[in-house]
């Protein structure tokens, strides 16, 4: 069904004759946009923009353009990340309902009074986090270089770590970092996905390798064959020589992987009944 804007109301009449990909071109040129779509939006989405990719990549992608608006298929947090980066430009959310129930687990207020009951720790925080949890942010990262900022620091200086737990406990393991506290925090989707329904899977394709993201719980890192950020889970899926994958993370991305690899099977990681 089309929305159309009509003398200052929605029309959710359907036009047959509208060529909404047009439209949609049509308008981004009249108004010197460009369209941002984060890997886990729905294929349509994807392909009508001009950018795809994880939501900091995308931010500095349109950040390097001349464009004066930027429409950004994302939720409220990689709104922000665009605006910081260019400040000069207007920033659109299509959907402006489009929350992420990481950020969302981690309030300001909340977290400043984490920090100030551990005074003296370095406080990184993922990227997925609202402008004003980066604002009391020493360092920000994300899931591709958070090992390697965590071991930049020395290591006797204590960390705060937030909002996501499972990728901190995924950070602290593989760091050695006993000296890291950790918000509790965490994303639904990636809490949500079954092991058992995963094992059951492997069972029915046994030569299928586990693809997950560091959001995932903890049983979920350690039966992946590799664990990683959503374009680090894509690239392995290009270079990797096996050819059925069951990939744990937001499945959107399986668009894209099997774009790129069309001959592979790609199987979205089942969640919990």
């Amino acid at each position: 069904m089309n929305r159309m804007i009509k003398d200052g109301y929605v029309d959710e009449r359907v036009d047959p004759a509208l060529d909404l990909v047009s439209e949609i071109q049509k308008l981004k040129q009249e108004k010197n946009a460009v369209i941002l779509a984060h890997y886990y939006t729905i294929p349509e989405v994807q392909d009508i923009a001009d950018f795809v990719g994880d939501s900091l990549a995308l931010s500095q992608k349109a950040a390097e353009t001349d464009a004066d608006i930027i429409v950004f298929a994302g939720v409220h947090f990689m709104g922000e990340s665009a605006k910081i980066l260019s400040p000069n430009k207007k920033i659109l959310i299509p959907d402006l309902n489009a929350g992420c129930s990481l950020a969302d687990s981690c309030k300001p207020d909340d977290f400043a009074a984490f920090i100030a009951e551990h005074p003296g720790h370095t406080v990184v925080s993922y990227v997925n986090t609202s402008i004003g949890v980066k604002s009391l942010t020493d360092i920000v990262c994300t899931s591709s270089n958070a090992v390697d900022i965590v071991n930049s620091i020395p290591k006797d200086q204590p960390i705060i770590f937030g909002p996501d737990r499972n990728l901190g406990n995924y950070i602290k393991q593989i760091t050695g970092r006993d000296n890291m506290l950790i918000w509790d925090g965490a994303c639904h989707v990636h809490e949500e996905f079954s092991l058992e329904r995963i094992l059951e899977l492997k069972k029915q394709y046994p030569r299928a390798k586990v693809l997950a993201h560091p959001e995932c719980k903890k049983p979920i890192q350690l039966l992946a064959d590799f664990v990683g950020s959503t374009a680090a889970l894509l690239k392995f899926s290009q270079t990797d020589s096996a050819d059925t994958y069951i990939v744990a993370t937001e499945s959107g991305i399986l668009y894209q992987m099997q774009k790129a690899m069309p001959a592979k099977t790609f199987i979205a990681a089942p969640p919990t009944d």
